[in-house]
């Protein structure tokens, strides 16, 4: 696989880090395009291959997709490239936000910016989402268990359930099918163990706080502030005005929206609690994705292990279509997101090469614009 130099990995990511709204799932989406459309440094197999391998590992997904990529691009050089470059602009703007939310007790009033950005999001991710779905429907069995997965997902919230049990039952299926002998499979189990903390923290609590969040964490943001609750809020670290003001800074700032962290570890130990939470809360994403990376070609290269391979991919499309029928719910509430999302929706399936970029820009600007009206 052609190499590609640790500076022009930097240039991407770091475009990506300031851009790159909206959430896992957008994200995904606008890797798709830099990587798959507008440079041709993945197919569209090995980007789906390494999106489903992310979904199988605690932390978030986005920055460990974007790991993934500088480790196939670049080595280990290009591994900690990508995904330093993808992490540090969140953190730098969360850390902004952090110290001026510190000395003036509020947050900047961006309401109407991302009022527009939300329903633009929605059709950039569908945009991406309809090629790697016709991708990864390899017969009418994976497609039969995609439908049974987005169903599933409405029901069970455990995303890891959905992955592991779609690859271990289309595998088991397809070694009854073709009568081969089924050996053992024993999927490693993580155990979450509750850290004693006290209302004062060291920046050495902070430390094995997050990095005990960082290794047992899946799912979605969400999933990641029902951890912070429990480990901060419920033992009086953090106010929960703290922590929806740390939801808010994740979700109007581009990037993971695990930088909330730095603005949390700023509130509690200032500089160096913001660092220190940061570096301990993603570092768990660079080892898993170091030990997974190179298990990855032997798994396509084994016909057992492709079959799971396979339908963790299906799981991972219909994973993303359901957060958008979510998102749908949530996002799309009145006349005015309803054409933004009509006008997004034209333009992304529509114009092919429009940059996701300009679709953000332009949900934001209309957003703007009509709440005036």
């Amino acid at each position: 696989m052609e190499k590609i130099s640790s500076k022009e990995i930097a240039k991407i990511f770091l475009k990506l880090g300031f851009t790159a709204f909206g959430g896992p799932a957008a994200h995904t989406a606008m890797m798709r395009e830099e990587f798959v459309v507008k440079r041709n440094w993945l197919s569209e197999q090995q980007f789906l291959d390494l999106m489903g391998a992310t979904n199988l590992i605690p932390g978030p997904n986005s920055t460990e997709l974007a790991i993934h990529i500088g480790k196939e691009k670049g080595g280990w050089k290009g591994m900690l490239i990508a995904g330093s470059c993808f992490i540090l602009p969140a953190v730098f703007i969360t850390g902004i936000l952090a110290y001026l939310y510190k000395l003036y007790g509020q947050l900047p009033q961006v309401g109407p910016f991302v009022y527009g950005i939300k329903p633009a999001i929605i059709a950039i991710i569908l945009a991406a989402v309809y090629p790697l779905g016709k991708k990864s429907l390899k017969s009418k069995e994976l497609a039969f268990l995609g439908m049974s997965v987005l169903i599933l997902s409405f029901f069970v919230l455990n995303e890891i359930l959905l992955m592991f049990g779609a690859g271990l039952l289309f595998m088991l299926y397809v070694t009854i099918r073709e009568r081969k002998t089924l050996n053992s499979i024993f999927p490693l189990a993580m155990v979450s163990v509750p850290l004693a903390t006290t209302a004062t923290v060291t920046n050495m609590n902070l430390f094995w706080i997050f990095l005990k969040i960082g290794a047992v964490l899946y799912g979605s943001g969400y999933v990641l502030f029902a951890f912070l609750d429990t480990e901060l809020v419920a033992t009086g670290i953090l106010s929960r005005q703290q922590l929806i003001d740390a939801i808010a800074v994740g979700q109007f700032t581009p990037g993971p929206v695990t930088s909330s962290v730095t603005f949390i570890g700023y509130q509690i130990n200032g500089f160096w609690g913001a660092v220190i939470s940061t570096f301990a809360v993603f570092l768990p994403s660079f080892v898993f994705v170091a030990l997974l990376n190179p298990l990855l070609k032997f798994m396509r290269n084994s016909k057992l292990f492709s079959t799971f391979l396979d339908a963790v991919n299906i799981a991972s499309v219909a994973l993303i279509f359901s957060v958008c029928i979510i998102m749908g719910q949530e996002v799309i509430t009145d006349w005015r997101t309803v054409v933004i999302a009509i006008v997004s929706l034209i333009l992304t399936f529509g114009f092919r090469k429009v940059n996701s970029i300009l679709i953000i820009l332009m949900g934001s600007v209309l957003g703007y614009c009509l709440t005036l009206m």
